[in-house]
């Protein structure tokens, strides 16, 4: 296992609920949305972000407004949609039982939990990406979601 690549990988699951997370704090510039997720760390790469609120915004997610700045060309503003904040609901609740459910899996391995073995080193927590946001078509962008295979149908 490449855990460089299980990192990238985790960031890349959870970064459209970070940036649903801060868009519903309030009308937000790109620029700002990057500057929160790169000193997070979540995100580092700039080519990442807009590809993302394009996707969001075609699912219905978000919606943006154009602003005048006075140094330099108008700004394009970001906000949720009721759309989206119903979404944001919804992967709150999964994102916290998804939380708690490796709190009990990495509590149970050290013998905190109901589980009985111990693990020989400590383990950390790792972060758990949501299940991607997929309203709306397809975009014509590149998929950065993690996309498990369907579950398999009793015959």
């Amino acid at each position: 296992m490449n855990i460089e690549n299980a990192q990238v990988q985790m960031r890349k699951g959870i970064l459209e609920f970070c940036i649903l997370h801060i868009i519903s704090r309030g009308e937000i510039y790109a620029s700002d949305m990057l500057d929160e997720l790169t000193s997070a760390r979540i995100m580092v790469v700039e080519g990442t972000l807009y590809p993302l609120l394009t996707r969001l915004k075609n699912a219905g997610l978000l919606d943006y407004k154009w602003v005048e700045s006075t140094s330099g060309p108008p700004r394009k503003y970001y906000m949720l949609t009721e759309l989206g904040r119903n979404s944001l609901e919804a992967l709150n609740e999964t994102w916290q039982e998804l939380a708690d459910s490796v709190r009990m899996i990495i509590d149970s391995r050290n013998g905190n939990g109901n589980g009985a073995g111990k693990a020989s080193t400590p383990v950390q927590p790792v972060p758990v990406a949501p299940a991607p946001v997929t309203a709306g078509p397809p975009a014509s962008t590149p998929n950065l979601d993690i996309v498990l295979p369907e579950p398999k149908q009793p015959q």
